[in-house]
């Protein structure tokens, strides 16, 4: 899946032109999710150059080591028998002033790469960095997924390693694992080495209990389907399950799923058709009616009123997993507490 930008500029946009061998001068890669910016850094590390050129024409240096002076310095030196260098600055963050840097943008050298890899966060709006990085090369803004698009980021990883996924198994790895696309696909990579090597490679919710060691009956998915059902002896089997079993699941993992779920849930009642699954979904920005199947079964299950209390509920014991107003009570205990609230 895509990573737009606010500045029109997507991930598949930026790595389409790498490929066919369009460099830009200057590339500004910043935002909270560090795996787009590695990608993209470490194709031009890799490609920008042939492997004879890159003892004399790139250079890596951290944020914490240079000075901007020192990075317009590098950025301005003509390569040494190649047609370019490259110059990556990774860190980019801890670098404290950027007045040089913004004043080699009014006039980059053209036979160099300079990639300054920001991560953390967006450059400060005072500077003027993303302004002239964007007149003479690419801006790139890196975001953190939401919970919803993790599943399809799955389907789409694995699909292009010739793999396929269930929706129950996306959830389930998406749920267990969260937004850190680094670890997400290092545990992806993991299930396309345990596919064979021709016939089906499918991977189903056991192919994920086996490799990743998330019981495919005992997880986060099968805790919100049974909220969402309002199964009490289902959910109180998962709960016990995570009791017996800590590494399965805590409220630090499980407390964010059921917060997401409601949050939608609560959004769901004021769809313009909310009895058309497939509408809910647009509403909902999800792939498919199936996946508003969930919410349709909580609009039936719950009030907008216990919804919205339920809410409140999840907010305090969020809080109070994080030792907020909570003296003594165990983090099972507040998830127990938690559910049966939620169930009654």
């Amino acid at each position: 899946m895509a990573e737009k930008k606010a500045t029109g500029t997507t991930f598949d946009q930026v790595m389409r032109d790498l490929k066919a061998g369009q460099f830009a001068p200057v590339y500004v890669l910043m935002g909270d999710e560090s795996y787009y910016i590695d990608q993209i850094t470490d194709y031009i590390a890799e490609h920008a150059l042939g492997e004879a050129e890159r003892d004399f024409n790139q250079t890596v240096v951290f944020g914490a080591d240079v000075t901007s002076a020192q990075v317009a310095d590098m950025a301005r030196r003509y390569p040494m028998m190649a047609e370019r260098q490259v110059v990556i600055v990774k860190e980019a963050q801890n670098i404290k002033n950027w007045d040089r840097l913004e004043a080699y943008l009014e006039k980059p050298q053209p036979t160099t790469v300079l990639v300054v890899a920001h991560k953390n966060g967006t450059v400060s709006a005072k500077s003027k960095m993303v302004a002239r990085a964007q007149k003479v090369g690419v801006v790139f803004e890196s975001k953190k997924k939401r919970d919803y698009e993790l599943p399809p980021f799955i389907e789409t990883y694995l699909k292009a390693r010739q793999c396929t996924i269930d929706n129950k198994s996306a959830q389930m790895i998406a749920e267990h694992i969260g937004a850190d696309l680094s670890r997400l696909t290092s545990e992806l990579d993991k299930l396309v080495l345990s596919m064979p090597e021709a016939g089906d490679r499918r991977v189903t919710p056991e192919v994920v209990e086996q490799q990743i060691g998330i019981s495919k009956d005992f997880n986060g998915f099968e805790l919100r389907s049974a909220i969402a059902e309002r199964n009490v002896l289902k959910a109180n089997r998962i709960l016990k399950y995570f009791d017996n079993n800590p590494k399965s699941g805590s409220a630090f993992m499980l407390i964010p799923v059921l917060f997401s779920y409601f949050q939608n849930l609560m959004l769901a009642y004021y769809a313009p058709n909310k009895s058309n699954e497939n509408d809910v979904a647009r509403w909902l920005d999800l792939r498919s009616g199936w996946a508003a199947r969930e919410y349709m079964l909580g609009m039936r299950n719950y009030s907008g009123m216990k919804v919205m209390q339920i809410i409140g509920k999840i907010r305090e014991a969020d809080a109070k997993s994080k030792g907020l107003d909570n003296p003594n009570t165990p983090i099972g205990e507040l998830l127990k507490e938690l559910v049966f609230f939620i169930l009654h």
